[in-house]
């Protein structure tokens, strides 16, 4: 790097601190996430789900010229093309996606549980069973950062839970070529139907179906503001179920004086490296001196990151740091963050996590880095942001299921609730609902 490359870091690192703000300031800074209700986004998004709804492959190929630089031949993945990228991955690599399948796999399954039958009372008996999901889409961000841990992290629970189609779609290189990770991951776990098309047109595809290109019933992944928006869209619409809105990573890290100003440093550059429009939140009880360690702990390791550095500088020049005179007012803005990752870097971190109320995955102590998460500890990484942690979960063996009610009354049973029944029905002005009833206790 030359001076000036030095000299523009230095620039990205002069970030806002804010010490001890003000509630009404405190709402100010958090919820001033980049990309919400972009119009922009929202008529381009909504263009191109039309489009593929009136003109369905020949769109997407369309959009595979315009936004991927490709001139698509054939949108599916070939055997060919599959046996060509498993030649390609290192054993290195491979190894390493099997160590992550096994611990991936391991925690998910322990999420199954069996469903039970319970006696209400004398001859009424009520139960749930559990149903896979039968059509499932997963979208896989490609492009500068291939994301083929994302493909364990949901196609191993969609195996788990047993569905019966899953289909992947990814987009294209320049060369009309899936990254080999993504497709050797994919054929691992036994994902067959891998489709070359990525963005909001993937989603589009897989929410309207096409010729190529099958309909599913659930669509799974994160992406950026484009997918998001998309994702958004066609649920809106009627179209199709979605596991979560996903857009830009976030982390937010809650720090006392054990955290390591270079640990923290270096889990900041990890997420922004993901997106330039990622969310960066510090929440200290630390003073001034320990803040300015942190930042010229991202000075010292950015210059050594070349390859996303624009990324990162992006990110990094919409990070907050925020100091606080107690890990209580902390917390509070924590929960307010509701923030996809949360790292508690304090002493007393189990006993902090306690009072953690809206996180998609939190991270405890200093030895437990997002990015372990991200790839093989077990947890899924596909997670809630934007504030939707308050009220939506990360993806579980349960994302690829529903439940099924059942009731087995007899006649006996009906006798006994029939009397409560029918005041409920009269009330509610439904005579037929009572007349249901007594048709089968007066005959």
């Amino acid at each position: 790097m030359d001076i000036m490359d030095i000299m523009d870091i230095m620039d990205i690192m002069d970030i806002k601190v804010h010490v001890n703000p003000q509630q009404l300031d405190i709402c100010k800074l958090i919820i001033n996430r980049s990309l919400k209700n972009n119009l922009i986004i929202k008529q381009k998004v909504n263009s191109i789900i039309n489009h593929v709804k009136c003109d369905g492959d020949l769109a997407i190929k369309n959009y595979s010229i315009k936004y991927d630089k490709c001139n698509l031949k054939n949108i599916v993945v070939s055997k060919e093309e599959i046996l060509r990228a498993n030649s390609k991955i290192s054993d290195k690599l491979k190894k390493s996606i099997d160590i992550a399948y096994k611990n991936i796999y391991l925690f998910h399954t322990k999420q199954l549980h069996k469903e039970c039958e319970i006696q209400i009372i004398s001859g009424v008996k009520c139960w749930r069973k559990l149903i896979p999901i039968e059509k499932i889409g997963l979208y896989i961000p490609g492009g500068s950062a291939p994301l083929f841990s994302t493909v364990l992290m949901l196609g191993i629970p969609s195996k788990i839970a047993e569905c019966k189609e899953v289909i992947l779609c990814s987009p294209p290189n320049q060369y009309g070529e899936i990254a080999p990770s993504i497709l050797y991951t994919a054929q691992y776990i036994g994902i067959k139907k891998i489709y070359k098309v990525g963005g909001a047109q993937a989603i589009a595809a897989m929410a309207i179906g096409t010729k190529t290109i099958p309909k599913v019933y659930k669509i799974f992944g994160p992406g950026n503001a484009y997918v998001t928006e998309a994702k958004q869209n066609v649920f809106q619409n009627g179209m199709v179920s979605i596991d979560m809105p996903a857009g830009p990573s976030e982390v937010a890290i809650l720090a006392d004086d054990t955290a390591v100003p270079d640990y923290v440093a270096s889990d900041m550059i990890s997420q922004a490296e993901h997106d330039p429009e990622s969310y960066i939140l510090l929440v200290t009880v630390n003073k001034l001196n320990w803040v300015d360690k942190v930042k010229n702990e991202l000075n010292k390791q950015l210059q050594s990151i070349a390859s996303r550095y624009n990324i990162i500088k992006h990110s990094l020049k919409q990070s907050k740091i925020i100091i606080v005179y107690s890990l209580e007012q902390g917390i509070k803005i924590i929960n307010q963050v509701a923030p996809e990752h949360l790292m508690i870097c304090c002493k007393d971190y189990l006993k902090l996590s306690k009072q953690i109320k809206n996180a998609g995955s939190i991270f405890l102590g200093n030895y437990s880095p997002v990015s372990i998460g991200d790839y093989i500890s077990g947890t899924n990484h596909v997670l809630p942001t934007d504030g939707y942690a308050k009220s939506y979960s990360g993806i579980s063996v349960n994302s690829f299921m529903k439940t099924i009610s059942f009731q087995q009354i007899s006649k006996n049973g009906l006798e006994t609730l029939s009397y409560a029944a029918n005041i409920m029905a009269v009330e509610e002005g439904m005579i037929a609902h009572k007349n249901s009833i007594n048709i089968r206790l007066n005959k």
